[in-house]
């Protein structure tokens, strides 16, 4: 059913499943813009409709990275409603504050980023030849797992990292034909750099 062509976009089908996973990530990304615990519960649907779309899509990397997203999730639900005393935002004590990453963390993302992103790129080559961009695929999933993870912990920076997520599943969806999905990556885009201005706001608040 969630494979069903609901219409057609620029002569591309557009899925059931395109069109709900877009409805869910968009909306699971709005609420954590917004600073609402709330995004997590959109976000585990979001993850079990993105384990159909990837297995449609044959990116595998995505695909078998979902279960370490749901991980993440459940992870940072728990951080975002149980702070430490000194982690607890100045509105309120039940809700954990934003943060930055130091330079020397800074340093240290990006050299696990390019390390993992060769290292899962390479085996993805090798193990599922059917996956049309195994490094692009792989750079695309990694970066999404570091964002989500630094959502977690409510750094300021996931935000930077999402805008760059945005701009590289544009460069994914055109190159394996998709029409519809880059212009939700145009939203998420919008939405990104909308939260990075509300998250700055938010640690000068230390809320």
């Amino acid at each position: 059913m969630l494979d069903t062509v609901i219409f057609e976009l620029a002569g591309r089908p557009v899925l059931l499943i395109d069109l709900v996973s877009s409805i869910l990530g968009l909306g699971c990304v709005f609420l954590a813009g917004r600073n609402s615990k709330y995004n997590f519960w959109v976000g585990y649907l979001y993850t079990a409709a993105l384990f159909f779309l990837f297995w449609n899509r044959n990116l595998y990397a995505s695909l078998l990275l979902q279960p370490i997203s749901l991980a993440i999730n459940i992870m940072g639900h728990y951080r975002w409603t149980h702070p430490r005393a000194q982690e607890a935002s100045s509105q309120d004590a039940n809700s954990l504050k934003v943060s930055m990453l130091s330079w020397p963390e800074r340093a240290y993302v990006v050299i696990a980023l390019v390390l993992i992103s060769s290292l899962w790129g390479w085996t993805l080559d090798h193990l599922f030849p059917a996956d049309p961009h195994p490094y692009l695929d792989t750079v695309v999933t990694v970066l999404i797992l570091l964002a989500q993870l630094l959502s977690a912990l409510k750094k300021w920076d996931c935000w930077v990292i999402w805008l760059l997520v945005n701009v590289t599943q544009l460069a994914l969806h055109i190159s394996v034909g998709n029409v519809f999905m880059p212009i939700v990556s145009g939203l998420y885009l919008f939405n990104g750099l909308w939260s990075l201005y509300t998250w700055t706001k938010l640690y000068k608040n230390k809320a």
